[in-house]
């Protein structure tokens, strides 16, 4: 394809995709993942750390993983990065949460994670049809589920920093981008070794109906009802458990404990 070589391995199941790019990785200097965030999430867990570079083709609807590094979405120019791009070190998350049998369980996110409204975003998107791309079905499920979503209390700890109040959300950002387009954390710089972290106050419909736009241009900050912070550590705990949201998907719920794994990937991206 367009001078790219090599074997493909096509996912059966989720997480499949997890082994087979930690298989390949042993014998590969160079993986390919074709697909969207998800397929970014899955792959960057069965390599991280390991002596392999990554490039991305733009597929599915979200591409907020890629869009942080300005990689192509059209096939030819995305093909051209993964052939001939430059090697930029990456930091990750890892997350430490509730899983939904109750045990605690881990994974790693490449993008941005979240506890709170946003989760319950991403499973109503998921779960919903994208024909019409991912900014137009995450900002419907943004608003059917911000219509029926209670505040609680939320325990916010940054590198053992308290924070308490009603909130939203909490957002631990690595890339710049979610949901579709939104530019949330404009500033976050993924291999500075600090997480962007935001944390969504209380907000009101009117809140949400002036700031949402902005988000797409990242002019939504600052705003009195937002918090912006950094750190490498971050513990989020409330009375309820909150979704718990990583790269798009939704595994578990909090507690919740996100930590900064430095220069854990090795990404191609434009030069």
């Amino acid at each position: 394809m367009l001078g790219l070589r090599g074997d493909a391995l096509l996912s059966e199941r989720p997480g499949h995709l997890t082994e087979l790019a930690r298989d390949a990785a042993a014998a590969a200097s160079l993986l390919v993942a074709v697909g969207g965030d998800g397929t970014v999430n899955e792959v960057v867990n069965g390599i991280a750390g390991l002596d392999v570079e990554l490039a991305v083709i733009p597929r599915g609807t979200g591409w907020d993983f890629v869009r942080t590094y300005g990689i192509p979405r059209k096939l030819e120019g995305a093909v051209e990065i993964a052939l001939r791009g430059q090697t930029r070190e990456l930091d990750l998350g890892k997350a430490t949460y509730l899983g939904w049998d109750g045990a605690e369980a881990e994974a790693l996110f490449a993008n941005v994670a979240s506890a709170g409204m946003s989760g319950a975003i991403a499973k109503r998107a998921n779960e919903t049809s994208k024909a019409l791309g991912g900014k137009v079905s995450y900002a419907w499920a943004t608003f059917a589920v911000f219509s029926r979503w209670r505040n609680d209390e939320v325990t916010v700890r940054v590198d053992g920093e308290e924070h308490r109040g009603r909130m939203h959300d909490v957002i631990v950002a690595n890339g710049r981008y979610l949901g579709g387009g939104m530019k949330m954390l404009p500033e976050a710089e993924p291999d500075d070794g600090r997480f962007d972290i935001l944390l969504i106050g209380d907000l009101t419909k009117r809140d949400l109906l002036l700031t949402l736009p902005k988000t797409y241009r990242g002019s939504h900050l600052p705003h009195p009802k937002a918090t912006l912070l950094r750190g490498a550590a971050v513990e989020v705990e409330s009375p309820e458990p909150l979704p718990v949201q990583l790269d798009g998907e939704q595994p578990g719920t909090t507690p919740v404990r996100f930590e900064l794994v430095p220069r854990a990937l090795r990404l191609r991206v434009p030069g």
